[in-house]
């Protein structure tokens, strides 16, 4: 099994997918291999994937999106590491998701949460809401992408390894500023520490030698302590956990006696929903999003 995973993870690194993606799949792709008692997945058909499908959902009651990642690991185990294509994979259906309205605050809830955040976080949060950003985009957000005299910011690799362009809200750009020249000082006194290293995605430090400790690549949001790559295995500093945010984000929504279920995400929603109640053209917003389909788009209408 070892072997296996080892091929699974070679080949998701040379795809360049996430991080994220190579754990998710190989946490599915063993419990596949475990399900079946370490049997080969070659070995195995149509049943015994249905089998191992269904017993999350039955049993654990799972959401159609993860069961539809655990169908989407097991297809790339099958197809791109064994390359086999057998005609039963195709047959196999993914679970249908539900659709939905998303949850938005109203403006004086999301100057009541912002209220109750302090620092980096109430920054972080002012971003997801002043410029749209997904979660991920916020704490992977670099210095270079940062444009002040466009007042703009440049996502890059987004969701569907998309790059877009979106506003830097002008209430937050002082701070912004007094943010970085604190995570500058931070930056230079690890590269005088013999540090000072940062990952950058596809290969791009053989490219650019050195880049990794250049200023403009560094993370806007880093993280409080330097850590090990678990890829090169060297110590740099990574950008602050996603799990800060989100239970500071948690925590006020509670103390604000807001009776929805608020999250990172849902000050997103509530971008997009108060410029479209602001006027803005429905393909603006769309684009600011960063959504292929004006259909993901027109939700907000129902909103």
């Amino acid at each position: 099994m070892s072997k296996l995973l080892g091929q699974t993870r070679d080949l998701i690194r040379t795809r360049h997918l996430s991080i994220r993606t190579e754990e998710s799949y190989l946490a599915w792709i063993k419990r596949y291999i475990l399900f079946h008692r370490k049997r080969h997945p070659s070995e195995l058909g149509a049943q015994h994937l249905s089998a191992f499908l269904s017993h999350p959902a039955v049993k654990r009651h799972v959401s159609a999106s993860t069961q539809n990642q655990s169908l989407s690991a097991i297809l790339f185990l099958y197809r791109e590491v064994l390359g086999v294509e057998l005609d039963w994979i195709t047959d196999v259906a993914r679970a249908q998701r539900p659709k939905r309205l998303p949850v938005a605050f109203t403006r004086a809830e999301v100057n009541a949460v912002l209220a109750r955040l302090r620092d980096t976080t109430w920054l972080m949060a002012s971003l997801l809401y002043g410029s749209g950003l997904r979660l991920m985009e916020c704490v992977r957000l670099r210095v270079k992408d940062v444009d002040f005299g466009n007042h703009q910011i440049i996502v890059r690799d987004g969701k569907g390894a998309k790059d877009r362009v979106t506003m830097l809200p002008a209430p937050v750009e002082e701070s912004l500023k007094r943010h970085l020249t604190r995570v500058k000082a931070l930056h230079e006194q690890d590269v005088r520490d013999g540090f000072g290293g940062v990952y950058l995605p596809f290969a791009l430090e053989r490219k650019y030698k050195h880049a990794e400790r250049e200023w403009m690549w560094q993370y806007v949001f880093p993280a409080s302590r330097r850590s090990r790559d678990p890829r090169s295995g060297r110590e740099q500093r990574h950008h602050v956990a996603e799990t800060v945010l989100q239970r500071a984000v948690k925590a006020a929504v509670r103390q604000a006696g807001i009776e929805k279920p608020g999250s990172c995400h849902t000050f997103r929603h509530s971008f997009a929903t108060h410029l479209l109640g602001a006027g803005y053209d429905i393909r603006t917003i769309q684009e600011l999003m960063g959504h292929s389909d004006l259909h993901t788009t027109m939700i907000y209408t129902h909103v």
